[in-house]
C-alpha cells in the first residue's frame, strides 16, 4: 500500500508541472488558450463552449483560424489567414486542413524554413490531468467464482499524458470497487497502475491497449465450510478479509470519445492475464465513464 501512495503522491506532484494556459484578447473578446507550437509563428489553441478554436500570433498579431459552414460548403477562411501570417514563405496551404495535427505541420515547417535555429525537438512538455468516474460489471475471473455471477462495478481513473512528445501513451492510477451480490458475496477495493497505447489516435476517438501492472486489492468474501465431527456434518458460513500487493499483468482494450470538453471512455478490463490464475470463465468485466481535465 506504501508503494502505490507514493506513485499516487509523484503522479500529482507531477501534474504542478503542467504549463498553464495564458489570456489572450481576439477582435475584443478574451481567451485562454495553450501553446501547441512556438516560434516564428505560434499555434494556439483550446475547447470553447464544446468546440475546437484554432489562432495564429505572428509577434504581436493574433487572429482566429476559422472555416465557417455555408449552404454551399465550407468557405475555409482559415487558410486566407495562413497566407497572410506566412507571405514570407508560404507552405502547402491548399493541403493543410483545420485539424491540430495538420496545423501542427504546417506551423513547424514555416517555422523551419524561416529560422534556421528552430529546433521542436526541444519543445517542452504538457502534462495534463484528468479525472473519470465509471460504472461497469465484472465476473471477477480471477477468483473463486464459482458461480460466475456478475458484479456491479463502479470507480474512477486518474490519467496523466503529455500532449506534446508522448501523445500516444498514459499512465493512469485506477481505484475500481467491486460490489457483492446475492450470488457472489465478495467485495473488493483495488488501486492498480496501468499503462495504456493509444494505437489509434484522431481528435475524436483514441483506442488504446490497457496493461496493469500493479496492483492492491483488499477483498472480503464469504464461503462455506463443511465439517464432519463424530458422524455430524455442520455447514456454516465463514468469512474471509485481507489484502495482496500483486503485479497482475493482465491487459484489455478501450477507446476515447471526445463528448464535449471531457472524453466519454469504455474499457474491456482483464481479458487476458500473465502470471495470474483465472477461474477458467470467459471474462466478461467493462467499464463506461467521463473524464474531464484538471
Amino acid at each position: 500500500m506504501k508503494r502505490l501512495l507514493l506513485i499516487f503522491s509523484f503522479v500529482l506532484a507531477s501534474c504542478t508541472f503542467t504549463f498553464s494556459q495564458q489570456q489572450y484578447t481576439v477582435d475584443g473578446e478574451s481567451y485562454s488558450l495553450q501553446t501547441e507550437v512556438d516560434g516564428t509563428i505560434e499555434l494556439l489553441w483550446n475547447v470553447i463552449d464544446d468546440e475546437y478554436r484554432y489562432f495564429i500570433k505572428k509577434g504581436n498579431d493574433i487572429a482566429e483560424l476559422k472555416n465557417t459552414r455555408t449552404d454551399s460548403g465550407y468557405s475555409e477562411e482559415y487558410k486566407d489567414v495562413l497566407r497572410l501570417f506566412t507571405r514570407d514563405s508560404q507552405g502547402d496551404v491548399d493541403k493543410t486542413k483545420l485539424t491540430l495535427a495538420s496545423l501542427r505541420n504546417y506551423f513547424r515547417s514555416y517555422n523551419k524554413r524561416v529560422d534556421a535555429s528552430y529546433d521542436d525537438s526541444t519543445e517542452n512538455i504538457d502534462l495534463k490531468l484528468r479525472l473519470g468516474p465509471f460504472v461497469g460489471v465484472s465476473n471477477a475471473i480471477f477468483t473463486q467464482n464459482t458461480e460466475n455471477a456478475t458484479l456491479f462495478t463502479a470507480g474512477a481513473d486518474l490519467e496523466l499524458v503529455d500532449e506534446v512528445k508522448l501523445r500516444r501513451h498514459s499512465v493512469v492510477l485506477r481505484f475500481k470497487q467491486t460490489f457483492e451480490n446475492s450470488d457472489f458475496t465478495y467485495n473488493a477495493s483495488q488501486f492498480s497502475l496501468n499503462y495504456r497505447f493509444k494505437f489509434i489516435k484522431s481528435e475524436t476517438v483514441d483506442v488504446f491497449v490497457n496493461g496493469k501492472f500493479v496492483a492492491y486489492t483488499y477483498s472480503e468474501r464469504d464461503f462455506e465450510v463443511t465439517t464432519t465431527v463424530d458422524g455430524m456434518t455442520t455447514t456454516f458460513i465463514q468469512s474471509a478479509s485481507g489484502g495482496d500487493l500483486n503485479v497482475p499483468g493482465t491487459f484489455g482494450i478501450g477507446a476515447d470519445i471526445q463528448l464535449g470538453s471531457g472524453q466519454l471512455f469504455i474499457t474491456y478490463n482483464d481479458i487476458v492475464g500473465v502470471g495470474v490464475d483465472s477461474n477458467g470463465e470467459f471474462p466478461i468485466d467493462f467499464s463506461v465513464g467521463y473524464k474531464f481535465g484538471l
